[in-house]
């Protein structure tokens, strides 16, 4: 099938899941295959973690250098009424323009295909014309593997959550916002101060797990000289792929995933993962899982069964 330009139109949270596919991963950022957010998504027995898929994060600063956060809508699925960094989701397979990295583009800090996915999401969820966010602006720093399981949202036996590659952009540019109210519950521009008073505990305010470790371990360097980082290759790390376990409080779920990446742990230690490997780098083929997910009255999904 010929790739198509994406839209959104008449799609709700739930038609999005299945609709778009995102790009699945071996260990390395290879990539292995391609399956909808859904079954991406979901963390189960059988696969602790979901699927390893890509995805990326902008952090766009104004031109006094203050940093664009958004809210996430009460109705996504996942991890809802989070405060984060100005956008994040994943590029996907089948669009036109074509949203599909190799490793040579990461080597070359390229990644045309993240940052058209970055523009397109831009603008679906914040409402950002693409002519106020011109590609070359965009500055791929690095990537961040990371997993989290939604249990804050869904609970102890969460059947959703997010296993990630990461891939870092920054951009500095005036935008004019025009927010999807099924996406965004609210924006603000911060300080790096300002944003270190909000992120403490007694903020009482909630922050998706990826944007924490991104700002508690990486952001403040970057930021404390923007210009030099936006500008020169000072911080570009093509090579790394930097790998964290999510916070305490974002383990677990319908899986039980614990501990892995802070052990330094291979592909081995995660079942999916593991499985990936031994076939030859290619996802293995899984029973759809969708059709069991079961939620309540106030948003909350389990897995029937389980």
């Amino acid at each position: 099938m010929a790739n198509q330009v994406w839209s959104a139109d008449g799609c709700s949270q739930k038609d999005l899941m299945l609709k778009d596919q995102c790009i699945l991963l071996d260990f390395n950022d290879n990539i292995a295959g391609y399956d909808n957010k859904y079954e991406t998504h979901i963390f189960c027995p059988e696969r602790p973690r979901g699927k390893l898929h890509r995805a990326f994060s902008v952090f766009l600063f104004d031109e006094s250098g203050k940093l664009l956060l958004q809210q996430r809508a009460k109705e996504k699925i996942t991890f809802p009424e989070v405060w984060t960094n100005t956008c994040c989701s994943h590029p996907l397979t089948g669009c036109e323009p074509p949203e599909e990295d190799l490793p040579e583009d990461v080597a070359a800090g390229t990644v045309l295909g993240v940052k058209r996915a970055a523009i397109r999401k831009l603008k679906h969820e914040l409402g950002i014309e693409a002519s106020e966010l011109p590609i070359e602006k965009f500055k791929f720093l690095t990537r961040l593997h990371y997993w989290a399981a939604d249990v804050v949202t869904h609970g102890e036996g969460a059947p959703l959550g997010e296993h990630e590659i990461d891939y870092i952009l920054l951009i500095q540019t005036p935008v004019t916002l025009k927010p999807n109210p099924e996406e965004v519950m609210d924006t603000k521009y911060v300080s790096y101060v300002q944003l270190l008073r909000e992120m403490q505990p007694e903020s009482g305010l909630l922050w998706s797990p990826w944007f924490r470790i991104i700002a508690t371990k990486f952001l403040g360097e970057w930021w404390e000289d923007l210009p030099k980082t936006l500008s020169t290759d000072a911080f570009f790390d093509p090579a790394t792929i930097h790998r964290f376990d999510c916070q305490e409080e974002h383990m677990g779920g319908a899986g039980g995933a614990t501990v892995w990446l802070n052990m330094k742990g291979s592909e081995y230690g995660d079942l999916w993962l593991g499985q990936v490997a031994v076939n030859g780098g290619k996802a293995p083929a899984t029973e759809p899982l969708q059709s069991m997910l079961a939620v309540d009255d106030k948003g909350r999904y389990s897995l029937e069964g389980e």
